[in-house]
């Protein structure tokens, strides 16, 4: 694929659900909420939040990253449908990448002789997939050293990985109350999905949830854009599953054929 063509997928990439509710300047009352859950705060000022998401970043055709700051602390926050191990290195490079920013944006001087400051990065992953994974885990950059060599790295990078399915974590989600009315969509849309197909079924949730959630509205109001993105984002999801399979099949065929070489070239030195 071009880099051209990448460009092009990424700027026609569609928000995440999760995203496109916690990470907009209209909902920053719900991106608090879910911050102080998080962090164990009781901020009430929303227009504390800096947003500072970077834009066309990962060539990918759904965003599914938030970053804000607030006082002295950047959060990056990342949904994921689909369990991935490898989340401290991403995050490292996307967090290079803002803080490059904001030392441009704060004209700071890094190569002068005082100590620049810098906020504290908080890097959380929202697992909401199908994997039966613990409420939370912390996942390191060291996972990936080599076993002999994990504690002499000079360089950690620690990722909180929440799961945010219905019934998990159900401190945090009584928290935040918009964390738990998504928890309680997504798990509904699951279910109709089965019978409706994720479209019909995402409409059919979202009219169904209590005139109390905070969210209904919103979700109400951008209805068909919330179908669009449910539909986006199951269609990811399987094309990832078939580009695996096709991934674990080629190297189950690549593993026999090498097999059969191995036992000819036996045959032959015998």
């Amino acid at each position: 694929m071009s880099e051209k063509e990448k460009v092009t997928i990424n700027r026609q990439h569609k928000d995440r659900l999760f995203n496109f509710i916690f990470g907009s300047e209209e909902n920053k009352k719900w991106t608090l909420s879910l911050y102080n859950a998080v962090n164990g705060s009781n901020y009430e000022d929303e227009s504390l939040i800096v947003f500072n998401t970077l834009q066309n970043y990962l060539y990918v055709s759904m965003k599914n990253d938030t970053s804000f700051i607030i006082t002295d602390t950047m959060s990056l926050y990342e949904h994921q449908s689909t369990f991935n191990p490898n989340m401290p290195l991403r995050m490292l490079k996307y967090l290079s990448n803002l803080y490059s920013k904001y030392v441009k944006e704060n004209a700071l001087d890094i190569f002068g002789k005082g100590i620049i400051e810098l906020p504290v990065p908080k890097l959380i992953t929202f697992y909401n997939g199908l994997d039966d994974v613990e409420d939370e885990i912390i996942l390191r950059l060291s996972d990936s050293f080599p076993e002999c060599q994990k504690e002499n790295g000079d360089v950690e990078v620690k990722v909180r990985m929440l799961n945010i399915n219905y019934g998990h974590n159900k401190r945090l989600i009584q928290e935040c109350s918009p964390l738990k009315e998504y928890s309680w969509l997504i798990d509904r849309i699951r279910t109709y999905n089965v019978e409706l197909g994720i479209e019909k079924a995402t409409t059919k949730a979202i009219r169904e949830m209590p005139s109390y959630f905070e969210i209904k509205n919103f979700l109400v109001l951008h209805m068909s854009e919330v179908a669009d993105m449910m539909l986006a984002e199951d269609q990811e999801i399987n094309a990832l599953e078939l580009v695996g399979n096709a991934r674990e099949k080629k190297g189950i065929e690549k593993g026999i054929e090498q097999g059969i070489i191995s036992t000819i070239k036996l045959k032959y030195t015998l």
